[in-house]
């Protein structure tokens, strides 16, 4: 099999820029708290795993409902690598489809904004009664986590979640993205050389994203 045919076949069909792993290991910083994603201008790329049913109404409608639910939180990952650790690389259950949505970035960095940690950080929060009052009207939780390689190892670095719920995770699923990719097959036919042989490894291509608003730079706590 021509791996590097394949995988230029995949670059035509996925409007995402693909690059080798283990080319991108180097760009990226090996400690602090950052945001990696494939992103523009315009739009930034998240990351979701869902059971079939789910992806199958949200890449017909380009929209989500069906079995979707609006009334729990739902967590978003801009890093690919995070969410392959969380799905297993698409092998656990209910979350054997992955998608790729490209947000707004305007977006994106409002909820950036107003994210508040899940956890009390003395660093950011002036009390703990502060920092509980903000988390429980807040429509936005914000998640730092290892990061993690190929192999579902974690490293120093840390890789962000969001978790959305009420009027903006409506705004989420019905007018804020740009676009809802059912990624699959792709992240499956990556899987065993992620297992096997990192050089024949493509995943998305992804660098440090930061935030043009002070807001989110602010809110989210980012290494600068």
């Amino acid at each position: 099999m021509n791996t590097t045919t394949d995988t230029q076949k995949q670059e035509t069909e996925l409007p995402l820029a693909l690059q080798k792993y283990q080319e991108q290991l180097g760009q990226w910083p090996a400690a602090g708290k950052h945001i990696l994603a494939q992103y523009d201008d315009d739009s930034i790329f998240v990351y979701q795993a869902y059971r079939p049913s789910i992806a199958a109404f949200a890449v017909q409608n380009q929209r989500f409902g069906g079995d979707f639910s609006f009334n729990r939180m739902s967590w978003i990952k801009p890093n690919f690598l995070w969410m392959m650790y969380r799905s297993g690389w698409a092998s656990k259950e209910g979350q054997e489809r992955i998608l790729a949505i490209r947000l707004k970035r305007a977006f994106f960095e409002e909820i950036l904004g107003q994210a508040v940690a899940s956890s009390f950080e003395a660093s950011v929060y002036p009390s703990h009664e502060v920092w509980k009052k903000r988390l429980a009207h807040s429509e936005v939780r914000l998640q730092w986590d290892p990061d993690h390689d190929r192999l579902g190892r974690s490293v120093e670095r840390r890789a962000i979640q969001l978790g959305l719920r009420g009027n903006t995770l409506r705004r989420f699923g019905h007018e804020e993205h740009l676009g809802i990719l059912d990624i699959t097959q792709f992240v499956l036919s990556q899987a065993p050389k992620a297992e096997h042989d990192q050089n024949e490894l493509w995943i998305p291509e992804e660098r440090v994203f930061i935030p043009s608003q002070s807001e989110a730079v602010q809110g989210s706590g980012i290494t600068i």
